[in-house]
């Protein structure tokens, strides 16, 4: 498990593909286990550990989910995401070139649980909830473009389903329209900056995942 930040109320991981953040149907170990057992294993404590789960992040998406260490700071934290005081940048590597260099995408999604998947209209519908990113190109390959998402609302599987709106389906992405599948099974999005304000400190946080190890996202990657 890769910590990227930790304080005494908050600890940031960088999640691998295939992770989940919460306990789910399927039984796997989800990484908010995974972090109690660390926390509990390097501070030598007796008894419970607490790890509150903040957001959550799709299983084939890799980057920065953010935990809770104490109660105060996940009610405050949750409170925070509902505000939209939380700023979340995510970079996705797409076949197709956008329609635009930089846009904001305005849709209207409605969700199935039947088969897990979310639907984006740019008509208003009942039960649909507004969704809202601005994106932008920032390098592109001979056959891929790497685009940089800011989301500006947090719903279900939001980016994949409004990228593939607009004919951008993510690479690996194959419920939302990519022709085929990665490898490691992942598909090419990565949350890769968090931002806040420390919700007990009030320090300002800001940290950034690590590009994965992988050549296409190295060589898409602006040089730093």
């Amino acid at each position: 498990m890769e910590v990227v930040y930790e304080d005494n109320h908050i600890i940031i991981v960088n999640k691998k593909s295939g992770e989940i953040v919460q306990g789910d149907k399927t039984g796997d170990t989800p990484l908010s286990e995974t972090v109690k057992q660390w926390i509990k294993e390097k501070y030598a404590k007796p008894g419970n550990v607490f790890c509150g789960v903040v957001h959550r992040l799709d299983r084939p998406v890799f980057g920065l989910v953010v935990f809770a260490k104490t109660s105060k700071a996940l009610a405050r934290m949750n409170e925070m995401f509902r505000n939209g005081d939380v700023h979340k940048t995510y970079w996705a590597i797409t076949k197709n070139r956008p329609p635009k260099d930089e846009d904001t995408l305005v849709h209207y999604i409605t969700t199935t649980e039947r088969n897990n998947k979310s639907y984006a209209s740019t008509v208003e519908k009942p039960g649909a909830q507004k969704a809202v990113l601005k994106y932008r190109v920032i390098s592109q390959s001979d056959n891929y473009y790497l685009i940089e998402v800011k989301l500006l609302t947090g719903r279900k599987h939001q980016i994949r389903v409004q990228l593939a709106a607009i004919g951008c389906p993510i690479k690996g992405d194959l419920k939302y329209g990519a022709k085929r599948s990665n490898p490691d099974g992942s598909i090419s999005l990565l949350a890769r900056n968090v931002t806040f304000v420390h919700p007990v400190s009030k320090q300002d946080i800001c940290v950034t995942a690590p590009v994965p190890d992988d050549n296409l996202w190295k060589a898409l990657a602006p040089k730093e």
